[in-house]
């Protein structure tokens, strides 16, 4: 029986890229060695270096005024690593609470600067995207989580704002089409939607670095990894060289533009069942429910380790709800494909049959 893997990270990749990496781990480019013996410094590291930093900027669009990195450290690392990097003690950044990875941010961000939460969805437990609110124009940037993985929501539109637009899209990178040339920096962990654990994605405009008076580590100062790019140290070379296959994965499937039409086509399988069938029903809000992360709910909880159990024995994997919001949430990635979001859509409408 064929399984298919819903879960919110790590998260499914292309089959052909993993046939690719594990041909790799075995023999690097005909090297004889496996990747996870070469040398960061060898000939074909940097080359797949260079090349990963290409793809993203190809695949958004970005100039020369962009600068690509890939760390360690995750997107937590990220949350102090920004303000560290963007905000002097003496300003304030603005940020939008939309879930658990912002509140997270928020707090990072408040051992550095003076933090403006200007709009939050917390008052109904992250079910929407906060709309109309006030930008305050002496902030020194503003900070958006454009994809909640947890409370299944997402930004359809970027806000409209005259300071810079800093964004964590960990779990949506790389899944639609943006004009990333609106942001100072974007960063992302690559688990979700790019590769495995242990990498991370900054962009990040070179005008927005070398504002701040305080002393910086030099493992924490973009601009080392800048001039460095991206190997100060030994990087993650086979989470650097899987996202890079993914990369090159996401462009032979046609770009950002066939990614939005695949995981729009996707989505509508499962939210046209969930508001069809009178068992479930969504957490987040029609406006701005998430691509990447269906959360959704039985109305009869006594019914939930149920459906699990039938899921699980039909090959649907990974769909228990995180304990937020509880119940359940099919994380339906670039690489997911649509027969199994198509199989779950059944077993929803098949165990509506026996229960309603």
């Amino acid at each position: 029986m064929k399984k298919y893997n819903f879960s919110a990270g790590p998260a499914v990749l292309p089959r052909e890229v993993i046939e690719k990496a594990a041909s790799n781990v075995l023999n690097y480019n005909g090297s004889g060695f496996s990747i996870l013996e070469v040398s960061h410094r060898s000939k074909d590291v940097v080359a797949d270096m260079d090349n990963a930093i290409a793809l993203v900027k190809e695949l958004f669009g970005l100039g020369d005024e962009f600068e690509v990195l890939f760390l360690q450290g995750g997107a937590s690392t990220q949350f102090f690593q920004v303000p560290m990097n963007l905000l002097n003690e003496n300003e304030t950044a603005g940020y939008v609470n939309t879930g658990a990875w912002s509140k997270k941010a928020i707090k990072e961000a408040k051992a550095f600067g003076k933090v403006n939460v200007v709009a939050s969805s917390e008052d109904t437990n992250y079910s929407y995207i906060p709309k109309a609110y006030d930008i305050p124009s002496d902030l020194k940037y503003l900070h958006i989580t454009t994809n909640n993985t947890i409370f299944g929501t997402q930004f359809q539109e970027l806000p409209e704002t005259n300071v810079p637009l800093i964004a964590d899209m960990s779990s949506d990178i790389f899944s639609r089409p943006i004009d990333a040339s609106k942001f100072d920096l974007i960063y992302a962990g690559a688990q979700k939607n790019m590769g495995p654990a242990g990498v991370t994605l900054v962009i990040v405009r070179k005008s927005a670095l070398g504002t701040v008076s305080r002393y910086m580590p030099a493992m924490l100062d973009y601009k080392t990894h800048i001039e460095n790019v991206s190997m100060y140290n030994t990087p993650p070379v086979f989470a650097m060289h899987v996202s890079m296959l993914t990369l090159e994965w996401i462009k032979s499937q046609g770009g950002l533009t066939a990614m939005a039409a695949s995981n729009e086509a996707k989505a509508k399988i499962l939210y046209d069942e969930l508001d069809r069938n009178s068992l479930f029903y969504g957490h987040a809000v029609k406006e701005d429910r998430s691509l990447m992360n269906v959360t959704f709910r039985l109305h009869n909880e006594e019914f939930e380790a149920e459906f699990l159990d039938r899921c699980k024995k039909e090959g649907l994997d990974g769909l228990k709800g995180h304990r937020s919001v509880g119940g359940f949430r099919a994380s339906i990635y670039n690489a997911l494909e649509a027969e199994g979001i198509q199989k779950l859509a059944d077993l929803m409408r098949a165990f509506e049959a026996e229960k309603a």
